[in-house]
């Protein structure tokens, strides 16, 4: 659902009902994954998509019906070989859609104007279990002093399930919002409420987007910019030359540093969401960035450069005390092998590497193997209701 914030919000400013299916679970192979979502207005309007196209229409009636009860409603989606009026999947997986109805003024309602304006939010709701799935939900922020909008709790709305079970599903988005994850299913028991049962919530966040710092300021560095903003990164380019690293020369970063690498890593806060890519190859910079890129809980840290620069790194490494389990973290030479020669089929190869590694892909050619197309994402965690 957050993920049509900016659509949706003007629905709310606009007071317009809607209901908006989300993708919760899938198996095997699915087009799209958990936090997809498909939109509709009581006009009939529609934004999003839950599925590429193959339950579509399926979807859009579940949301009308949604707006002409004013209920919630879980639905499976899988292909029946032996019904030719199933409606499935035509790769061959299967989804639950949570379809949930949103009016002007609930907690779903403030946490899509909330995402809109570039806030982190998290908005929870449960599938199953005595409290769902009905429509209710939280409004959670990120970490710190509750704000005074959201109560004296630090979240606003209610799962119907009484206060150990708000208390215990605000923690665990508080936690997720903290740790940049998004469309995640979370176990929660309601203990002393319904004699310990289990009840899954549905955590949506938003968050800023993932920060790629390009260490020096080279032509190739310039296309990787490119290449990381279209992938949704907030790029930042760093270079100690003053006369190489200028917004004239890297109009597509959202900034431009003039330091030394290693200076301005040190003054900044990263989640492992991070990505470090340092293309100096000057050992100058590397070896002191590095050896504190590798101790940071960062996404990827690749460094460019030959084998002969990759063998005189490590040695320089070693000898600066970085360990060998550090050491196994650096992906370099930078890159997959794709024969790349210019910048841009240098920063593609970048790129393909940083994405196979944040979802623990081979990068091997799909071709004659049996790897899945389309990864799972979702995380599951437990939490039980009153506990630290």
């Amino acid at each position: 659902m957050l993920d049509l914030a900016p659509e949706l919000s003007r629905w709310c400013a606009q007071g317009r009902d809607f209901a908006v299916a989300t993708v919760v679970a899938t198996r095997g192979s699915a087009p799209r994954q958990p936090g997809a979502a498909l939109a509709v207005a009581a006009d009939g309007t529609a934004t999003g998509s839950v599925s590429g196209g193959c339950v579509e229409a399926a979807v859009y009636e579940l949301c009308r019906r949604a707006l002409a009860t004013g209920e919630s409603l879980l639905e499976h989606f899988g292909g029946d070989e032996d019904d030719p009026f199933a409606v499935g999947l035509t790769c061959g997986g299967t989804l639950d859609v949570l379809v949930t109805p949103v009016r002007a003024g609930t907690p779903a309602a403030v946490a899509l104007m909330a995402a809109a304006r570039g806030e982190a939010v998290a908005l929870v709701r449960a599938l199953d279990g005595p409290v769902g799935p009905s429509g209710l939900c939280l409004l959670v922020r990120p970490g710190g002093p509750p704000s005074s909008s959201l109560g004296s709790l630090g979240f606003l709305g209610s799962l119907g399930g009484g206060p150990p079970l708000d208390r215990a599903a605000a923690e665990a988005a508080r936690a997720l919002l903290d740790a940049g994850r998004t469309t995640t299913a979370v176990h929660v028991g309601a203990d002393g409420l319904h004699c310990g049962e289990q009840v899954t919530l549905w955590v949506e966040t938003t968050a800023p987007p993932p920060r790629m710092i390009v260490f020096g300021a080279i032509d190739y560095a310039a296309a990787l910019v490119r290449v990381g903003s279209f992938l949704g990164h907030h790029v930042t380019v760093c270079d100690a030359r003053a006369v190489f690293a200028t917004e004239e020369r890297f109009p597509d970063a959202d900034e431009v540093v003039v330091d030394w690498p290693h200076r301005y890593l040190d003054s900044q806060r990263l989640d492992p969401r991070a990505v470090l890519c340092v293309l100096t190859h000057d050992a100058r910079f590397d070896v002191p960035l590095l050896e504190r890129a590798l101790r940071l809980p960062v996404a990827y840290v690749g460094a460019m450069g030959s084998h002969r620069t990759h063998r005189e790194r490590l040695r320089r490494l070693r000898a600066a005390g970085v360990t060998e389990p550090e050491l196994a973290r650096l992906r370099s030479p930078i890159g997959l092998d794709l024969g790349a020669r210019t910048p841009e089929e240098t920063a593609l190869s970048i790129a393909a590497e940083i994405v196979a590694h944040r979802h623990g892909a081979s990068g091997s050619p799909l071709t004659g193997t049996d790897a899945p197309i389309h990864r799972p994402v979702e995380v599951r965690r437990t939490v039980r209701a009153g506990s630290p």
